[in-house]
C-alpha cells in the first residue's frame, strides 16, 4: 500500500500526549488510523494543494487564505467530513475550517469538496489545540462545533476530554464576542461533564440556561454515528454557548 503520509501535507501527526514542564498537555485526539485506500491517497496527491492547510505554527490570514472576508466557523474532529460538507453546501456565506487527524477521514473529506467544488473549505490535518494556540488569532473565529468528541468514558481516562477549562479559555478567546460555540454528544457523563466545565467558564452563556440542552440544530444533520448511537439507546445532547463579554 502506498504510505498515506508520503504527501505534501499529510503529515504524522503528533502522539497524543507530551510532557511539558513536568505536567501532560492535552491534545484534541488518539491517532488511531484506519486503512487508508487508495482513493483516499489520491485525494492527499491530487486535492490536499486546493483544500488543505499545512500547520505552520504562525498566525494566519484567514481572508487572504480563503480569497475573501467572511465569518469563519471551525469544526473540531471532522471525521469523515459529512457534517463539514453537510454545512458547507447549506452556508455558503460562510468561509468553514475543519480538522481532523484521522488520515482516511480526511482523504474523504477532500474528495467530497472537490466533488462539491467547496471553494470556501479548507482543512487541516493536524492537532486542534496546537493549531487554535500557535495558527488562530484572538476574536477570529465566528464559531467552533464539536461533535461527538471521544468520551473517554473510563474514570481514569476523563482527563483526557477535550472539554476541559484551559480548553475552555483557549476558545473563548478564538471565538469573537456574539460569536458562538456548539457541541454535541451522545454519552451523557461526558454532557455532564461539559456543562461543569462551559456552565462555569468565564465568556460563555449556555443558551438553554445552566445544564441545558436545545434540540438538534437545522445546520447539524443527524450522522451515521448519532444514528448508530441512538439505536444502541443513546439519548443525543446538543449544547449551544453564545460567547458573550469581552
Amino acid at each position: 500500500m502506498t504510505d498515506p503520509f508520503s504527501s505534501p501535507g499529510a503529515k504524522i501527526p503528533p502522539k497524543p500526549f507530551t510532557k511539558t514542564e513536568g505536567r501532560r498537555e492535552i491534545r484534541s485526539f488518539v491517532l488511531r488510523q484506519g486503512r487508508f485506500t487508495e482513493a483516499q491517497q489520491r485525494a492527499f496527491d491530487e486535492q490536499w494543494p486546493r483544500f488543505g492547510i499545512d500547520y505552520q505554527g504562525g498566525i494566519r490570514d484567514y481572508a487572504q487564505l480563503f480569497g475573501r472576508e467572511a465569518p469563519l466557523v471551525l469544526e473540531i474532529g471532522t471525521g469523515n467530513g459529512e457534517a463539514l460538507r453537510f454545512a458547507a453546501k447549506q452556508d455558503p456565506s460562510r468561509n468553514y475550517l475543519g480538522i481532523e487527524v484521522h488520515a482516511p477521514g480526511v482523504g474523504r473529506l477532500l474528495n467530497a469538496l472537490a466533488e462539491d467544488g467547496s471553494g470556501h473549505v479548507r482543512v487541516y490535518h493536524h492537532d486542534a489545540v496546537e493549531v487554535l494556540k500557535h495558527e488562530v488569532a484572538d476574536g477570529a473565529l465566528d464559531e467552533v462545533r464539536i461533535y461527538f468528541p471521544d468520551p473517554w468514558h473510563k474514570k481514569r481516562h476523563n482527563k483526557r476530554r477535550l472539554v476541559q477549562p484551559e480548553f475552555a479559555a483557549l476558545l473563548a478567546r478564538k471565538i469573537r464576542t456574539g460569536g458562538r460555540l456548539h457541541l454535541a454528544t451522545d454519552w451523557e457523563p461526558y454532557a455532564e461533564h461539559m456543562w461543569d466545565v462551559l456552565d462555569a467558564a468565564p465568556g460563555f452563556a449556555n443558551r438553554a440556561g445552566a445544564r441545558g440542552h436545545v434540540p438538534r440544530p437545522e445546520w447539524r444533520p443527524q450522522t451515521h454515528f448519532e444514528t448508530r448511537g441512538q439505536k444502541l439507546g443513546h439519548g443525543v445532547w446538543d449544547l449551544l454557548y453564545d460567547r458573550v463579554g469581552p
